[in-house]
């Protein structure tokens, strides 16, 4: 009997550690993306105001291990999101004082990434829309001003009008270097977008520094979900992080009004056509969950009065099986 006792408890035991080890992958990941440009804590309150995302991913690794010599997995995700644009700010009682128009944009996105041993991804994503007072922009707004104590809110009797969007986002990104210590890499991230709320161009360089995973396996590509212990690769992942882009823009509905309407509002401007920006921030992963925090600069995106503008990104994901 104390020996059947003795196998049992080993066998307990066994099998906890297997399951422990299986725990170190985690296929699915949920978590919420929050933009504003309160996260500055300057004051600010305009142009790009808020955005919020929520986020739901999953990997998909090749059947057979001999596969991974070239594909190591593919994530697909789906993800819905609602922006909010104003002007200078949200309390505007003059039409002449809106320097960018009030527009909000709600949608709901697929996508499927593609990620190479060679650190290198593709991955395509379909949004569907809608553009202009459907989206609830005003609504959205006035709650989080109410919930706050914020200053009142005024000026979205001037937004633009409403449109379906629908928009295709490509993008690619690949190493470029690493240093041998593996502390220390660039990488290009490319985006092309085409539709009829947002249809431009977007590339950069990405520079991390701190413990750092290939791009397969990263926060910086979003791909810390795998169906199976991927060789090579850290449970936690701390990194800073600057990120240059040049955004070659040429239609923005949320400054020139929806595409196929000819009323498009009664403010509309045109979109410069060359947007530089600037990000940097730290990001951190370990385990099940992923923090980032970073700003955003960019350079004047509208041919109006309105300036430069800014804002802070945070993320937050879990993960689980």
């Amino acid at each position: 009997m104390k020996k059947i006792f003795t196998c049992l408890c080993s066998l307990l035991f066994i099998k906890t550690i297997i399951v422990q080890a299986q725990e170190t992958n985690y296929k699915y990941e949920f978590g919420f993306r929050s933009e504003n440009d309160a996260y500055l804590a300057i004051g600010q309150d305009q142009y790009y105001t808020n955005g919020l995302f929520l986020n739901f991913r999953s990997a998909i690794n090749p059947a057979k291990k001999q596969d991974t010599s070239k594909l190591v997995k593919k994530i697909w995700a789906l993800s819905i999101a609602h922006k909010m644009y104003n002007a200078a700010s949200g309390n505007i009682r003059n039409i002449a004082s809106v320097d960018r128009p009030f527009a909000a944009y709600a949608y709901g996105a697929a996508s499927l990434n593609y990620y190479f041993k060679k650190e290198t991804i593709l991955g395509v994503e379909l949004q569907g829309g809608i553009l202009g007072p459907s989206a609830k922009g005003e609504e959205g707004q006035k709650f989080y001003h109410e919930v706050f104590g914020f200053y009142d809110i005024n000026g979205w009797q001037f937004q633009v009008k409403d449109e379906i969007g629908v928009n295709l986002l490509l993008n690619y990104q690949s190493l470029l270097y690493r240093n041998q210590k593996r502390t220390s890499d660039f990488s290009l991230p490319v985006e092309a977008t085409i539709g009829n709320t947002f249809t431009g161009l977007k590339a950069g360089v990405l520079f991390r520094t701190g413990t750092l995973n290939p791009l397969y396996y990263s926060m910086a590509t979003n791909s810390f979900v795998s169906t199976y212990k991927e060789a090579k690769v850290k449970e936690k992942e701390l990194y800073f992080f600057l990120k240059p882009s040049l955004d070659v823009v040429i239609y923005d509905a949320t400054i020139s009004g929806g595409l196929f309407r000819q009323d498009k509002g009664p403010v509309v401007y045109d979109a410069k056509p060359l947007v530089f920006s600037q990000e940097l921030g730290v990001a951190f992963a370990q385990k099940r969950w992923t923090f980032n925090f970073s700003l955003i600069f960019k350079s004047k995106e509208l041919k109006s009065a309105a300036k430069a503008h800014q804002y802070g990104i945070m993320d937050l994901y879990y993960r689980f099986n």
